[in-house]
């Protein structure tokens, strides 16, 4: 296999850690503790939606650039590694990544308040619906435990992978 065949582009690279570093900055569960009516509540959650919109477009364009540019072979691994590294990232990429920003996004639709983008509005897709908004969190919190099921997962996984089985896994993803 060819140094390049070795490793991803260099945008899904870029990509991969551009929404590593921005989804740990994500503050979900640091406001959700925060009481209700305070002022910098409003804020934190108005960041939150916006940087979660743009984790969101992030993860359209690195499924985007990976589709475009492909992926290495993954080096020889037992059956069982290649099933549980697939259903793990579709979980993680498809699910989650998709599902989070998207039940946040309906979630905040059924509340007279909605979703600003960085400022502006976006449409509204819903009315003010407690029940409806109360649905689309829940999701949207379950997906958050399994999102930090998945990045432990994946991370036990690359650690293994670099220091149990040395077969250079890590090298693909790293910058």
């Amino acid at each position: 296999m060819s140094a390049a065949n070795e490793r991803f582009a260099r945008p899904v690279i870029g990509l991969h850690w551009i929404i590593a570093i921005i989804a740990m900055l994500c503050i979900g569960f640091y406001m959700g503790s925060l009481p209700c009516g305070l002022p910098f509540k409003s804020s934190l959650t108005n960041f939150h939606k916006s940087l979660s919109i743009t984790v969101f477009l992030l993860v359209l364009l690195r499924i985007w650039a990976r589709s475009a540019y492909g992926r290495p072979e993954l080096p020889p691994m037992q059956t069982w590694q290649r099933a549980a590294a697939s259903i793990t990232q579709a979980l993680f990429l498809y699910v989650g990544m998709i599902g989070m920003p998207l039940s946040g996004y309906l979630g905040s639709s059924f509340n007279k308040f909605g979703t600003k983008f960085w400022g502006p509005p976006l449409p509204q897709w819903g009315w003010d619906d407690k029940g409806l908004r109360h649905v689309f969190f829940t999701i949207h919190g379950y997906l958050a435990w399994m999102m930090i099921a998945l990045i432990a997962l994946h991370f036990l996984g690359a650690m293994k992978h670099q220091f149990v089985d040395r077969d250079g896994l890590l090298r693909r993803m790293w910058p």
